[in-house]
């Protein structure tokens, strides 16, 4: 269920503490995490839900989650409910901060994947249960973004699409070669080619793990499934949290949009953001 969540952690305590940008640090080295959070997943024109979200927070760090089962492989949603308990079991465990960003993320897919090739042993190759996955770790002021496949994340800054991941699918491949355009990839034949997911053969799949982004007050995150951006333009997406709408309320909007231009066959569609308050 969607919900707007605000979170505020503990004070800083050592206010002579500043860093390169003449910030307060906390005397234990971490910073504050305060952000508007919301989550949202719709079963679009499908009989089941193979998507997962969520939303995990700590005292000095919160996780974006976004998990698509594969519909093309056996228990999808089985694939994308184990990934999204392994990553938050994750986050649970990691000490906050995160020392190290995208180690953390890395091994985090990593163990994700694992998981899922686990449970798909018995099983014919082409039939062993896989998920695409988005993930956006925040704290210290700054976002680290990782993913494999088509699931995607999205930095908004002043109601302008700051940046965003490129997708490991074959029409992503066909747009930096310049072959086709970001308006022609929702409607292209091999859409919904992956490169590279979670599961499936032993070998760690091919995944991106950014460096640091530094956020500004008011930027949102955002962390979704194709069935979410594909019935999206970029304008679209750029309208999250815009104005005085309530983060909920607007990811809600969003996604019931995309739900209706992909329809009468639309996909799972399911979003996880927050908006970083400084």
């Amino acid at each position: 269920m969607a919900g707007t969540r605000v979170l505020y952690s503990s004070r800083l305590r050592n206010p002579r503490a500043t860093d390169a940008d003449g910030r307060f640090a906390p005397a234990d080295g971490g910073w504050a995490v305060r952000v508007e959070c919301a989550d949202l997943s719709l079963i679009g024109d499908r009989e089941e839900n193979q998507d997962r979200v969520a939303v995990a927070k700590g005292p000095r760090a919160a996780l974006l989650t976004a998990i698509d089962g594969m519909g093309g492989h056996s228990d999808g949603a089985k694939a994308a409910a184990l990934a999204v308990e392994t990553v938050a079991e994750c986050f649970r465990r990691a000490p906050q901060p995160v020392f190290d960003p995208q180690g953390f993320l890395h091994l985090t897919i990593g163990k994700a994947h694992g998981n899922l090739v686990q449970i798909g042993t018995d099983l014919r190759l082409d039939a062993r249960p896989r998920a695409t996955c988005a993930l956006c770790l925040v704290q210290d002021g700054y976002a680290w973004f990782a993913h494999v496949g088509d699931s995607r994340i999205y930095h908004l800054r002043q109601r302008r699409i700051h940046q965003r991941t490129r997708d490991h699918s074959h029409v992503e491949l066909l747009l930096q070669e310049g072959l086709i355009t970001e308006e022609e990839i929702p409607d292209h034949p091999m859409r919904n080619f992956v490169e590279c997911c979670l599961g499936g053969n032993f070998t760690l799949p091919g995944m991106s793990v950014g460096s640091s982004r530094r956020l500004e007050p008011g930027d949102i995150l955002l962390v979704c499934t194709d069935g979410f951006w594909s019935g999206l333009d970029d304008a679209d997406v750029a309208t999250l949290g815009a104005g005085a709408e309530p983060l909920d309320r607007s990811l809600r909007r969003l996604a019931e949009k995309a739900v209706r231009n992909n329809g009468p066959h639309s996909d799972n569609t399911s979003a996880a953001c927050l908006r970083w308050l400084g």
